[in-house]
């Protein structure tokens, strides 16, 4: 307090530097103008991967063009090729990598872990055995008619979901360490390939072959059929998921920490695993197991963002843009020869993942 002639004057209190935050009625956040580019940036990417790709094949369409019949402009025959024969091939593999960016960044965020992803964890290996066993014994009766009948997709998603059930049941001991996490999913992981071998083994050769080309993921052939269910997926469990962001940010901190500013640890947990789990599972019975997606993105948008977590929007976006743009990569690197797109991700993947196990082997040693 400062006393002046006739009056007295307070001092003002001290100002906090930071972000003014942006007020809509009763929701208020902070506008960070970095990740808001990043996030353009990466739209823009899938833009311009996106009309590529779909111009891509024997009667070759510009991106320019592309984009004109996207916008409903172009030809009759321009748009019978964009619409009809090239769009759901396209469009599965961006549904695709957005689902597993999303699921990749909610289980990362969860297990305060990089190295936490559908693929490392197990449950896209649970689901491709789900699927393996419907492709080998859906022809019979017994339960392989049960599984041909229930459908590749609902086997696949039931695997996947069943096998997260599992990890969690496994991982929880009074709480969820990441370093329990990981190595029950690796765990779980190898299993589940051994299953996959094993039923391979027991099917016949033209099944056997079928369950190989679904179990390296591809975007060849993909229609309508395989848009929806990964559509549907993503229209009920984004908004979720974004809703319940600001759990995420307490599930940085540990599970007392949690308590104490009153986070139900158990429930939060649940629902985010159950709904990365359902959407790892939707991608993987759409286009089969597509390595290293989920696992890599989340950290990439992390790192591009400088967040303090795996950036939900951003992951998906980038997701979807590194599918599509390992799609094109299998359809114009080799010539006539076409690779399956989860070759490409595994091949710009596995060294991702061995940086990231250098980096988090040092992190603890210090």
């Amino acid at each position: 307090m400062t006393e002046t002639v006739g009056s007295t004057r307070r001092a003002s209190a001290p100002k906090v530097p930071g972000r003014a935050p942006l007020r809509l009625g009763p929701v208020s956040t902070v506008l960070r103008l970095r990740p808001l580019l990043v996030l353009l940036g990466v739209l823009l990417v899938l833009v311009a991967v996106f009309a590529v790709n779909i111009g891509l094949g024997t009667y070759p369409i510009s991106p320019a063009r592309v984009v004109t019949v996207l916008f409903g402009g172009g030809d009759h025959y321009d748009q019978l090729v964009v619409f009809t024969l090239r769009m759901p091939r396209s469009l599965t593999g961006l549904l695709v990598g957005a689902a597993l960016g999303l699921s990749g960044a909610i289980m990362q965020a969860i297990a305060r872990n990089p190295l936490a992803s559908p693929d490392i964890l197990g449950i896209s290996g649970g689901a491709g055995v789900a699927a393996t066993a419907t492709i080998v014994f859906g022809g019979g009766s017994g339960l392989g008619g049960l599984l041909a009948a229930a459908g590749l997709p609902v086997v696949a998603l039931l695997g996947g979901v069943g096998t997260a059930v599992v990890l969690y049941l496994l991982a929880y001991r009074g709480g969820i360490d990441s370093f329990r996490l990981v190595l029950v999913g690796v765990g779980i992981n190898a299993l589940a390939a051994n299953a996959t071998v094993w039923f391979m083994t027991l099917g016949g050769v033209n099944d056997a072959g079928r369950a190989t080309v679904w179990l390296t993921g591809s975007l060849n052939a993909r229609g309508w059929e395989h848009v929806v269910p990964v559509a549907v997926a993503l229209a009920v469990l984004v908004p979720v998921t974004l809703i319940g962001a600001h759990v995420l940010g307490a599930l940085q901190f540990d599970d007392d920490t949690m308590r104490g500013i009153g986070v139900n640890t158990i429930a939060s947990r649940s629902v985010l695993l159950l709904g990365a789990a359902v959407l790892a599972s939707v991608a993987t019975a759409a286009a089969g197991p597509i390595a290293f997606v989920a696992l890599a993105t989340p950290q990439i948008a992390l790192r591009l963002a400088r967040a303090s977590r795996p950036p939900l929007v951003t992951s998906m976006v980038l997701g979807a843009a590194l599918v599509v743009g390992a799609d094109v990569i299998s359809r114009t690197v080799f010539g006539d020869l076409e690779l399956p797109v989860g070759i490409v991700t595994a091949v710009l993947g596995a060294p991702y993942l061995i940086y990231l196990i250098v980096h988090r082997y040092r992190e603890v040693r210090t």
